[in-house]
């Protein structure tokens, strides 16, 4: 998912209460009070639920976790644990949606399981007692453009029947993280046969939606519908070595505001019933030929590997953009791009954006493992369900009478790339997004932008209709993301859960501060060896769950640079530390005869006979040095420079450069407030630099970072800071933030 703002701010959203209207039709009757869960069976051994604040992973998993890296051989891609197979009816004047699922799930545990518990992600938008809706109310939070939920919009998702083998299934709400009792989005099943370890039960479920307008991911306006989180959808039951945990646990989060998913692999053979005027995408390959009836058509999708499935219908989409792309050594790929007519000079674009991200992923990671892609361009006033990512498929941004060339087309671009991006840091890696949201949305930005500087893209930060006058700046994507970090104000450590944050802004920075924190690794340790370091880890965790504490293994051993890489982790990641070092004094001025007693003489030196001095050593000097530079002279200089140190403790560089070409490097750490060096040099100091490699992107201001004296060109850096200072004041400006 991608938050549109490039700055953020806080806003208190509190929804009036509003009694749920949900629509019930003659094949949609209100189903009958869900029983109660039963007591703790005693045939099994209780499984407790991932802590309601759990975050990011210290301790890294086990080398057989997950059973083990996927070598290739196997004869799937992943350790495939559940199945689904469902039959979905779509009534697209009601919004609503008749499901049966047979859900077949492994327990890879070694004891006895007699309980499962399952998301139903679109209880969310079932009332404003959920987690979701309350989090705006109790927390401040807000979701991108906050649109809010009116009489008629709610959503929800019912079960109507559950059985195991034929036999009922008693099942309950619970709220695993402590939300309000009235939120309904992790049920519990009540196994009449418990599964035993190593072993496949099947749960048969009916269920009926129906889905919310579209004010947050998923959901409808008019003929568009989105469907996405919208079948019940069983936890992750973690083993011990797996991302932290000692025992098994159920990692079943509710549905908070900020957070997005984590799941098992899988099979999925989904069949979508739509009238037949209706254009279809979803996850994974369409199978078979479409079957007609009674002026409906059903489509047919089957998909292994992945962890999710969504797919969208609308009646308004217009002829479909397509193409094919292959790489060498795998299967040809089918591109697609679906969008409404309002935006017909929007899909080239994204059509490109997408061929472009999946070359480029597949060069730098791996190799794209499916055989579809497909980009979805939701239609005018249903913005909010644009940048999301689901296996295979994504829905990409939008712009009205687009025109290339400024900050539309970046955004654009950007969004189709990051989207399509996260089908390998979401999808194939399957982190939890959850617990720990940097290992998508920041390591898949960074990779993102990554890929944009390496295309040689800057960022246009203006309308285009602006950029064709003439006057069109351009910024690196690193840049931007640096302008954008909210670099001086870490309100919470970037391994923070998903809803465990001070406020939104602090959610939301995790982008931009995961990619220039790991920017700024890739400076320190080199480009060649951060590219070892993100292949390892791709290679070593694909099909897998990785933890932070993987990653940072991974990039350790990959650059074979373990103390840059803990540090930045520690400070940055586990820690909210700033860096935060700047120039606080920087003088150079001639070291003049002493006034007063001098050299032991009886009689003191004045300020009259001194100055007859040094005027007639001066003017014999230039005789004698007709072409010197400004900056020397007969006297030497006394340079003085304090450093300022506000943040954290790093390795850092001070340069110094003198007026005849000569300069001074001083490496220094440590934990006091200040450092301050002197130098008595034949020539001034012209320029002085902290960290002039530019190795620390996290600092969080660069502009403290240079002085000049004097008229000096090479301070160029200085007033280039200066100069991105000002972009990110337009950026906000432009964006509306």
């Amino acid at each position: 998912m991608l938050h549109r703002a490039l700055s953020w701010a806080v806003l208190a959203a509190c929804l009036a209460p509003l009694a749920m209207s949900a629509k019930t039709t003659p094949d949609a009757a209100p189903p009958a009070s869900a029983p109660t869960a039963a007591p703790v069976d005693p045939r099994c051994a209780p499984i407790p639920f991932a802590d309601p604040d759990a975050g990011a992973v210290v301790v890294p998993s086990a080398p057989d976790a997950w059973g083990g890296p996927r070598t290739g051989n196997e004869a799937t891609l992943s350790d495939r644990v559940v199945e689904y197979r469902i039959q979905a009816s779509l009534d697209p004047d009601k919004h609503t949606i008749d499901g049966k699922q047979q859900l077949s799930w492994r327990n890879r545990s070694n004891q006895p399981v007699c309980t499962v518990y399952l998301h139903m992600y679109l209880n969310a938008f079932e009332s404003n007692g959920s987690t979701f809706m309350s989090e705006r109310r109790t927390r401040g939070f807000s979701f991108r453009s906050d649109v809010k939920t009116k009489d008629g919009d709610w959503g929800y998702t019912r079960l109507k029947r559950v059985t195991q083998g034929g036999e009922p299934v008693k099942w309950g709400f619970v709220q695993p993280d402590g939300g309000p009792k009235t939120d309904k989005t992790v049920v519990r099943f009540d196994l009449p046969t418990p599964v035993a370890p190593g072993a496949t039960t099947t749960l048969d479920i009916d269920f009926f939606n129906q889905l919310p307008r579209v004010v947050a991911r998923t959901g409808y306006f008019g003929s568009f519908h989105l469907v996405a989180q919208w079948f019940p959808k069983i936890g992750v039951l973690e083993l011990p070595g797996e991302r932290g945990a000692t025992a098994p646990r159920w990692n079943v989060h509710e549905f908070h505001l900020h957070s997005e998913f984590y799941a098992d692999f899988g099979l999925y053979d989904v069949s979508l019933t739509v009238p037949s005027d209706y254009t279809v995408g979803a996850t994974g390959e369409l199978t078979g030929a479409p079957v007609k009836k009674d002026g409906k058509t059903t489509y047919r999708y089957v998909q292994g590997d992945v962890h999710d499935f969504a797919w969208t219908a609308d009646k308004r989409t217009a002829k479909p953009l397509e193409a094919n792309w292959t790489y060498p050594g795998g299967d040809p790929v089918k591109v697609q791009v679906l969008f409404p007519p309002e935006y017909a000079d929007n899909a080239p674009t994204v059509m490109k954006a997408t061929l472009d991200s999946l070359t480029y992923f597949s060069k730098t990671l791996g190799r794209y493992p499916y055989r579809t892609v497909t980009a979805v361009i939701p239609p005018y006033n249903a913005g909010e369900a644009g940048g999301m990512e689901y296996p295979t498929f994504f829905t990409a941004d939008s712009t009205l009478n687009y025109k290339p060339g400024g900050i539309e087309q970046y955004m654009l671009e950007f969004v189709t790339i990051h989207e399509f991006g996260h089908g390998y840091f979401y999808g194939i890696l399957a982190s939890n997004e959850f617990e720990e949201p940097m290992l998508d949305e920041g390591v898949n930005q960074y990779w993102d932008s990554r890929m944009l500087s390496d295309r040689k893209q800057r960022v246009v930060p203006m309308p285009a209709r602006l950029a064709r006058m003439g006057f069109a700046p351009g910024v690196d994507p690193h840049d931007l993301d640096r302008l954008t970090a909210n670099l001086g104000n870490a309100e919470d450590p970037l391994g923070n859960n998903s809803w465990d944050r001070s406020s939104s802004g602090s959610y939301g920075s995790v982008y931009a501060r995961t990619s220039t924190l790991l920017n700024g690794i890739e400076k320190q340790v080199g480009r060649a060896a951060m590219a070892r370091g993100m292949t390892l880890y791709y290679e070593r965790w694909k099909f897998r769950h990785p933890s932070t504490a993987d990653f940072r293994e991974a990039l350790a051993e990959g650059t074979g640079q373990r103390e840059i890489v803990e540090r930045n982790f520690a400070q940055s990641v586990y820690g909210s530390e700033v860096v935060d070092d700047a120039i606080e004094t920087f003088t150079s001025v001639e070291e003049l005869p002493a006034l007063g007693y001098v050299d032991g003489s009886d009689k003191p030196v004045g300020s009259e006979a001194r100055g007859k001095a040094m005027k007639a050593t001066r003017e014999a000097w230039k005789k004698s040095h007709p072409d010197a530079k400004p900056g020397s002279g007969p006297y030497p200089y006394r340079t003085t420079v304090v450093v300022e140190r506000k943040g954290a403790d790093v390795p850092q560089t001070l340069k110094v450069t003198f007026a005849d070409g000569s300069t001074e490097i001083v490496r220094f750490s440590g934990t006091q407030k200040w450092f301050r060096w002197n130098w008595v040099r034949p020539s001034k100091a012209v320029k002085v630099e902290l960290d002039p490699a530019q190795l620390y992107a996290m600092d969080r201001s660069t502009n403290d970072n240079v002085r000049a004296l004097d008229s000096n060109t090479d301070a160029g850096t200085y007033f280039g800071s200066r100069a991105l200072a000002w972009m990110q004041v337009l950026l906000a400006w432009l964006m509306g933030a």
